[in-house]
């Protein structure tokens, strides 16, 4: 199968879509652990920033992520014409 223009691109920004927001959450999971005594300095609602985010704080970012990626995608989807058809 030959791939065309719009595959390529298509593709193209998947892949990108999908690093950035893997960044995000290497970022959330292990920079923010790696500085966890660094950041508990930091007061955040009442309680140190890196307690708050791997009691609350990464639960919101990995939902934010979810949303946002199916969003996306489903807007690239319809854009490159390969979205599902509805029933």
């Amino acid at each position: 199968m030959q791939l065309t223009d719009g595959h390529r691109e298509y593709w193209r920004r998947n892949l990108r879509i999908t690093a950035v927001l893997l960044l995000i959450w290497f970022v959330v999971t292990f920079v923010v652990a790696y500085f966890a005594r660094e950041l508990s300095t930091f007061i955040f609602f009442g309680w140190p920033f890196s307690f708050w985010m791997a009691a609350q704080g990464a639960l919101i970012v990995y939902c934010v992520l979810i949303w946002y990626y199916a969003r996306t995608m489903n807007r690239l989807d319809h854009e490159y014409g390969v979205d599902e058809a509805e029933e």
